[in-house]
């Protein structure tokens, strides 16, 4: 029996995010935050923020904090790992997160 092979749902160009960026993507009625951490390395969360509910948290400002490497959310500043969604103040405020991968210059997302 074969695995199952996750589907990859492609968002946008590589060079359409900026390294140390983030942006927003609509797949199937979620809000995702991706985002590009030097050349190399992409994370996608929520881009809900859980404490008011706005779409935000594709604009927010990435750092690390320690050896995690976080966003902070543009309106209420909770820092969110972007490894693993969760909130560095409220764990009880996590987002969820999305594998995410670069094909030939595009960047795709898992929703499964």
């Amino acid at each position: 029996m074969k695995a199952h092979e996750p589907l990859w749902l492609p968002v946008c160009g590589i060079a359409d995010i900026l390294p140390g960026t983030g942006v927003c993507a609509l797949l199937d009625a979620r809000h995702i935050a991706v985002f590009r951490i030097g050349d190399e390395q992409l994370f996608a969360i929520d881009n809900i923020d859980p404490r008011s509910g706005a779409s935000v948290l594709s604009r927010g400002l990435t750092g690390n904090l320690g050896e995690r490497l976080v966003v902070a959310s543009p309106l209420y500043k909770n820092h969110f790992d972007l490894r693993t969604g969760e909130c560095l103040e409220s764990p009880e405020h996590s987002v969820g997160t999305y594998p995410v991968r670069v094909c030939d210059g595009v960047v795709s997302l898992s929703l499964s």
